[in-house]
Order: structure tokens, then C-alpha cells, then sequence
């Protein structure tokens, strides 16, 4: 007999075999993943609607992404497991300089919030740009010996990232309890690279500790090391820096090699003579620098006799001058000594070989070269042949490499001397370093006369060498030179940069008598339409910024 089926019995099972293979719309978009749900959701549900391939499109796709998205967010925060602590860090090193006076501590937050406010744009007005002041505040800070206040860290540390300028004087006053926070922080990672913020915790007198810190320390910390050593004993430092010299990287030797610049001497002649056949360039090329900075070495007197057969008395005519013929080749003892044969773009090869072999030359040679006239004659002395330029920029160099602050003075001349008419460079890049290598009290006063005589249009650069606070003469020179501008209808935009460096470096003990320029002046005829009310505020602005540097020295004091 045949097998039937009731109608109700099919009826049934069909029922049951779609309640099984079709689930509701809600529970198919539950079990979607996550990555689906945010694609679906970043594309929109119409384009792609939350449903598993091959199911039912919900009848209200956003309601059932959304639910699903709820559902999710659930199950993942139910899911997460406690993480496992980490071990604490270890405190910071004690820092045992006094705190700030309290006046102090506000001002400088005041300064470092200032920082962050957005620049004023267009006219500077009377207010003065606190965030110029910050380097000046650290600087004193630091020789008042205070430790930084430790809830001001991370905003001076962010300053530091900001602005490369501060970071010496930041690192210092943010001390160890700083370079212990930025080791917390990737963002501050700077504060742990440079030689200044990375000095030695090891103990310089100890063999066992440097020679292990030499072995296995950072690169940033070996070189730390390595200016501690040299600096208590250079003998010490060179034979540290020779134990390992030849498994070196070539930046890492260039980078040591620099170090030896710190008491530097005779005895570290041997060893650079050695670097003279490095792989490197730039090696042999610091190597022969060094050398030629040391007017006894082999080195010095090889570059003196090459440079001597090129210069010579001009004995042709009845008057005592200078003869010229620079080298007709390149040798190769002359590049292992460090001559670079091929010369920059526009720049011909004899007079480059020729000055380099000058630049390395012991000025004292030239003195007995020339019948044993000093610096001062021997620059004035007439050169043949146009060579003049080439020579005296050279020598220029020399006094620089060599810091002969008896060379720097004659070339310089006299400050009042027209400038491309002096014994020396008319540049004034080569101006400042010659100047640089003067004392304080006659650099200032150099500058003060070239101020005087030539106004401030090309000492810019030559005011940056200055110690700051500038000396009275200075500061007397550049404020009358402001003054002499300001009369003369100049525009007064034109000198926003001196203007700049005088709120920095003039003395604040100079604001009173500034006070009387702070007045508007009436409109000159031909004067640069509205100048005058920029020069006042130009000065009000000066005179309030020394005000307030002037606060906060005390402050520092107190």
C-alpha cells in the first residue's frame, strides 16, 4: 500500500525546515563580523546592505546595522581580558638644586603658555613677544643653578621639541628628572640623543666603567663619554677613542674624531696622522683641519712650504709687495694633506688649491716670510696680479682655524675703514668670526664703531657675536643708529630685525633713558607714509620688553 502524507503533517514539516534554514533578518546581520559592519556602515547600507551572502536583505537595514554594531561593541568589551601589569618605572635621580623663588615658577609658566597663543600678525603693537624672552629666562635660571619645577616639564620639554634653539639650555634646567620623563614619552625621544642631555653617569675616574660604557653604550652616550674623558684627561680620551678607532662606522669616527677638538695638542699628532689615510673624505678632511690647527705638526709645516712657493716677496718693484703664482696641480700629497682637487661650481682650480693651501699654513710663517713685519703690515702690503682678494680670505680662514686674535685684529682694520676697502674680507659672514675670536669688551667695541661709521643696514650679523648683554657703547651705538633712521624718515619695518636683537641684548638698565623715543613724532615730508607711529610703537615696545626683563632678573634673584 502507498505511503501518504497528510496534508498537515506536510504542513508542518515545511514550517519547521523554514524556521530552521531561514533566521530572522536581525540574527543573520548578528552574525556578521565586525570589519563587514564598518564596511557596510562606511559605504552605506544601500550600496552595501548588512547581509551575509546569499540571505535576506533586512527590511531596515540601518536599524538592524546599528543593532548589530550595539551587539558587537558588547561582546568585544565583555570579551577583553584584564592585561597584566607592567613593572613600575624606576624613579627618576635625585636633583639636588634649589627649587625656583615662586615669582619665578609663575613667570615661567606665563612664558611657556604664551608659547602656544596663536601670533598676532601684521603689526607687533607695544607688547612684548614673550616667547623671544624664553632662551633669556633659561639662560639665567641655569646660572642661578635652580632645578625645574616638575609640574613645567612636559610644557618646557615641548617647547624644547618646538624650538631646537632652546633644547641646550632646556635640557639643562629640565636636568635628570627631565631626561627620565622623556624616556616615557617617544615624543620628547630628543632630550635622549644629544651629547648634552646624554652625559655619562658613569664615573670618568673608574677604567672598568668607561672601558664597559665605551664597549656597550648608545652611540649618543659614547660620544657623552668621550668629551668627559677628554675634557678631565686628553691623553685618556685618545687612547679610548684608538682602542676601537678601526671597528668604527665612518660617521661614528668623523663624530669622535670632532671630539679631539677639545684639547687638542701634540700629543694627538701621531693619531691624526694616521687618520690622514682614512677611507673616509670627511674623515681626512677633519683629520688634516685638526693638524694644521697645531702649527708644530709635520702636517702644518708640509702645507707652509707648498703655501710658501706659491706667495713670495715681489722683489720687481722698489716698493715691498706680495707675489703670487698659485699651484699649476693637485698632487696626491697635497689631497692626502687634505687639499680637495675639485673645486665648487664657478670656482677656478688654482686659486682653490691655493687658498686652502694658506688656509692651512701657521700664520707666524707669513711674519718671517715678508722680513719679519707683523700681522698689521703684512695684510696692508699690495699683492700682484689681483690676488689680493683670494689671499687676505684666505688668511681670513687661517686666523679663524687657528683663533690668532692678532691675525683677526689686522684684518679687520679699523672699524670706521670703508668695507671694501679693508685689509681683510669685505664679507661680512667672515667679519663676525674674525670678531668671534676677540675678548668680549674689544668686540663690543669694534661693532660700535662700524655701527657708528656705517649704520646698521650690514651689522646685523656682526651684532649676533656679541656677548649679551650688550656693553654700554654698543648699546649706545645701535639705539643712536636707531634714532638717526627713525629722524631720517627710514622705514621703520626695514629695521624690525636690529630692533628685534635690541629687546633681546641691549642692557634693561638703558629702558629709562629710551623712554623720551617713545614719542610720536610728526610726519617728515617724503617719510614713509605712517612710519612715525610705527617707530613709537617700535620703541615702546623696546622699552617695556627691557622693563621686563629687568623683572625678571630680579626675580631670578630674589
Amino acid at each position: 500500500m502507498p505511503h501518504t502524507t497528510s496534508p498537515t503533517a506536510t504542513t508542518t514539516t515545511t514550517t519547521t525546515a523554514d524556521t530552521t534554514t531561514a533566521p530572522p533578518a536581525s540574527a543573520s546581520v548578528d552574525a556578521l563580523p565586525w570589519e563587514e559592519l564598518v564596511t557596510s556602515a562606511l559605504l552605506g547600507t544601500d550600496r552595501r546592505p548588512p547581509a551575509p551572502r546569499g540571505g535576506p536583505v533586512p527590511v531596515d537595514a540601518p536599524a538592524a546595522l546599528l543593532d548589530a554594531a550595539a551587539l558587537h561593541t558588547v561582546r568585544r568589551r565583555a570579551g577583553l581580558l584584564p592585561a597584566v601589569p607592567e613593572a613600575p618605572p624606576e624613579p627618576a635621580a635625585p636633583d639636588p638644586r634649589p627649587a625656583l623663588p615662586e615669582a619665578a615658577r609663575h613667570r615661567l609658566a606665563h612664558l611657556l603658555a604664551d608659547r602656544s597663543a596663536p601670533p598676532g600678525g601684521g603689526r607687533r603693537g607695544t607688547v612684548p613677544d614673550l616667547t623671544e624672552l624664553i632662551p633669556q629666562w633659561l639662560a639665567i635660571a641655569n646660572r642661578r643653578g635652580f632645578r625645574a619645577p616638575a609640574a613645567l616639564l612636559p610644557p618646557l620639554l615641548d617647547a624644547a621639541r618646538a624650538r631646537t634653539d632652546l633644547r641646550p639650555q632646556a635640557l639643562a634646567f629640565a636636568g635628570p628628572r627631565g631626561r627620565w620623563l622623556a624616556g616615557l614619552n617617544p615624543d620628547w625621544k630628543f632630550a635622549l640623543r644629544g651629547s648634552a642631555s646624554c652625559a655619562p653617569q658613569t664615573d670618568t675616574t673608574d677604567p672598568d666603567a668607561v672601558a664597559r660604557l665605551w664597549e656597550e653604550g648608545l652611540f649618543a652616550e659614547r660620544v657623552a663619554l668621550l668629551d668627559a674623558v677628554r675634557a678631565q684627561d686628553p691623553p685618556a680620551g685618545l687612547a679610548l677613542l684608538a682602542s676601537t678607532w678601526s671597528a668604527e662606522r665612518a660617521e661614528d669616527r668623523l663624530m669622535f674624531l670632532d671630539s679631539l677638538r677639545s684639547g687638542l695638542g701634540d700629543a694627538d699628532e701621531p693619531f691624526l696622522e694616521q687618520a690622514l689615510s682614512d677611507r673616509s673624505r670627511n674623515v681626512r678632511a677633519t683629520a688634516a683641519e685638526l693638524l694644521s690647527a697645531l702649527p708644530e705638526s709635520a702636517l702644518a709645516g708640509r702645507m707652509a712650504a707648498r703655501a710658501m712657493s706659491c706667495v713670495h716677496p715681489d722683489r720687481t718693484g722698489e716698493v715691498a709687495a706680495i707675489a703670487v703664482e698659485a699651484p699649476h696641480e693637485c698632487d696626491a700629497g697635497m689631497q692626502r694633506d687634505g687639499v680637495m682637487a675639485v673645486p665648487p661650481t664657478g670656482r677656478g682650480e688654482r686659486s682653490w688649491w691655493l687658498g686652502q693651501l694658506v688656509e692651512a699654513t701657521p700664520l707666524g710663517v707669513w711674519e718671517e716670510r715678508f722680513g719679519g713685519r707683523p700681522a698689521e703690515e703684512v695684510v696692508t702690503l699690495p699683492v700682484a696680479d689681483d690676488w689680493a682678494d683670494e689671499l687676505h680670505t684666505a688668511w681670513c680662514r687661517a686666523a679663524v682655524r687657528q683663533q690668532n686674535p692678532r691675525w683677526a685684529r689686522a684684518l679687520l682694520g679699523r672699524p670706521s675703514a670703508p668695507v671694501a676697502s679693508g685689509p681683510g674680507t669685505a664679507s661680512i659672514a667672515e667679519r663676525s668670526k674674525l670678531l668671534a675670536i676677540l675678548d668680549a669688551e674689544e668686540r663690543a667695541s669694534w661693532v660700535a664703531g662700524f655701527i657708528a661709521a656705517h649704520g646698521l643696514s650690514e651689522a646685523f650679523q656682526l651684532l649676533g657675536v656679541c656677548t649679551v648683554p650688550w656693553a654700554g657703547p654698543l648699546g649706545r651705538a645701535v639705539v643712536d643708529a636707531l634714532d638717526i633712521a627713525r629722524d631720517g624718515g627710514s622705514y621703520p619695518w626695514s629695521f624690525s630685525g636690529v630692533m628685534g636683537l635690541a629687546e633681546r641684548c641691549l642692557d634693561p638698565a638703558e629702558a629709562d633713558r629710551l623712554e623720551v623715543l617713545t614719542a610720536t613724532q610728526d610726519e617728515q615730508e617724503g617719510a614713509s607714509p605712517g612710519a612715525g607711529g610705527y617707530w613709537s610703537e617700535a620703541f615702546q615696545r623696546l622699552v617695556s620688553t627691557l622693563r621686563l626683563r629687568a623683572t625678571m632678573e630680579a626675580e631670578l634673584m630674589a
